[in-house]
């Protein structure tokens, strides 16, 4: 059976956060690409990541590792949060079947320790032998440090580039808007 699993990005400030009471993230397109699965009996969680604005590798694996991934799983993850999942796929050496990367990040704030090391590592390019698809969205009118952060990991693991126009860094605030079907068709392709 298919699970889904969306890690978050990670917000310059912990105001901009979450719903504490339940432990998920509750902001952008992520709660309507949940409902959506859910309504067609597709699992999907959207775990809450320790102080995302302050991010912690090790920190996000042990959240992380309380759920499972299979080779039937699908990783989605929004800037930071895709950092995290390449960087633990080839930790791990996991086989998953779609890893969908929206918005990829890999670029630090220059001067900021705590987010270099998060997002300088290798990347293991033999990833993309143990997924079925990957799949990259980006915006048009992205972030330049965005670009070039897509840039980075289409270099190493290959994969379809989606490029939708005015999406920004898909928040809600870039988008106008919470529905994310593109998204959607993607998860649900075969």
């Amino acid at each position: 059976m298919k699970n889904i699993i969306i890690i978050h990005g990670c917000p310059g400030r912990e105001e901009e956060m979450m719903n504490l009471a339940d432990r998920t993230f509750d902001k952008h397109w992520m709660p309507w690409i949940r409902e959506k699965l859910l309504a067609q009996g597709i699992k999907a969680e959207t775990p809450m990541m320790p102080s995302p604005w302050a991010p912690d590798y090790e920190n996000f694996k042990k959240e992380f590792e309380k759920y499972e991934v299979t080779e039937n799983t699908i990783l989605i993850g929004h800037s930071c949060g895709c950092a995290f999942l390449v960087r633990w796929l080839g930790e791990t050496k996991q086989k998953v079947d779609k890893l969908i990367l929206v918005a990829p990040w890999k670029i630090p704030d220059e001067g900021d320790k705590g987010r270099e090391e998060f997002y300088v590592y290798p990347i293991d390019e033999t990833i993309k032998d143990r997924v079925g698809k990957i799949v990259m969205f980006t915006s048009n009118n992205e972030e330049e440090d965005g670009k070039k952060s897509l840039e980075i990991y289409h270099q190493s693991l290959g994969g379809k580039v989606i490029e939708l126009n005015g999406h920004g860094h898909f928040t809600m605030g870039d988008m106008g808007t919470n529905e994310f079907p593109e998204l959607l068709d993607v998860i649900l392709e075969k």
